[in-house]
């Protein structure tokens, strides 16, 4: 009680957000009911038909749902892979610019994209990456017939992956710079009176120094390993590239939304959020086990 009459003012403040998490995002959890139901908008919940998990079997059953997650897993990994890769490599290379100001501004100019949503670079990318686009025009000038790069379903993807890892691996380099500068300076002073080059200091001191980051990263990324982007696919996915393009968010939209198959749409959700959580607490735990990493 003593310790309540000091920090009751910090839990009043936290009440306002407290109650928006519990309208926006406990309250709707009601809603996976719809997932064990044939649900239908006109009856309700209460009074849609219960079929328990004929759903989940229906979601298995389906060929073009398996294709899904398995599209899903392909880009996500791939996606997590290189934009773990990339900054990494890219922060080790910006740390060696002596002169602070072209570094800064290389930085800067390499994360803006980030800042910028997928709807504004959807329609950029539409125009640049048309079969008469400016990639296109330039590839042609080297004898390069024109790659119809968002509807053949042999570059979608590399297409996406691409393009993500250009939007966000100059932000997530922060990270990695972060790490470089808590390396102690006197770890690169002694190699140098110990005669290492610049290479070798690189090698034996700054590199060793960013795995411990570049695994909390990593596993921590693992809880994100069935969220391939919806933003992205959306904006830049068409019916020519659905057997290689099309994920679990962008098919949940189509079937639930556009189709009306709300309860199977749910089923979906509810099994992709099931293995997310899966994944997040075996992510925490490695990221403890081997990089000595915890949040709780």
């Amino acid at each position: 009680m003593r310790t309540l009459k000091k920090t009751w003012p910090f839990h009043v403040m936290l009440l306002p957000a407290m109650i928006c998490l519990i309208i926006f995002s406990f309250i709707p959890m009601l809603g996976i009911v719809m997932a064990f139901q044939d649900y239908k908008p006109w009856l309700g919940i209460s009074g849609s038909q219960w079929i328990g998990l004929d759903n989940f079997r229906y979601l298995f059953e389906r060929e073009d749902s398996m294709q899904v997650i398995w599209n899903t897993l392909i880009i996500a990994i791939l996606k997590m892979v290189f934009n773990l890769l990339v900054p990494f490599i890219f922060a080790i290379l910006l740390n060696e610019i002596r002169k602070v100001g072209i570094q800064r501004t290389i930085q800067t100019l390499v994360y803006l994209p980030h800042f910028l949503s997928w709807v504004i670079l959807g329609g950029i990318l539409l125009d640049l990456l048309a079969t008469d686009g400016f990639v296109n025009q330039i590839l042609g000038s080297f004898g390069v017939k024109p790659i119809f790069f968002l509807g053949d379903n042999n570059w979608f993807r590399f297409t996406v992956i691409l393009t993500d890892v250009w939007k966000e691996f100059g932000y997530n380099t922060i990270i990695f710079l972060a790490a470089i500068a808590g390396i102690n300076p006197s770890l690169y002073e002694a190699a140098e009176v110990d005669g290492a080059t610049r290479w070798k200091q690189t090698r034996y001191i700054t590199i060793p120094s960013l795995i411990p980051m570049a695994v909390v990263v990593g596993t921590l990324a693992l809880g994100n390993v069935l969220n391939a982007g919806f933003d992205q696919i959306f904006n830049l996915y068409n019916p020519l590239v659905y057997q290689k393009g099309d994920i679990i968010d962008t098919f949940v939209y189509r079937t639930a939304i556009l189709n009306g198959e709300m309860g199977f749409g749910t089923a979906i959700g509810l099994f992709k959020s099931a293995i997310s959580m899966i994944l997040i607490l075996v992510s925490y735990r490695m990221a403890k086990k081997w990089a000595g990493y915890r949040i709780f």
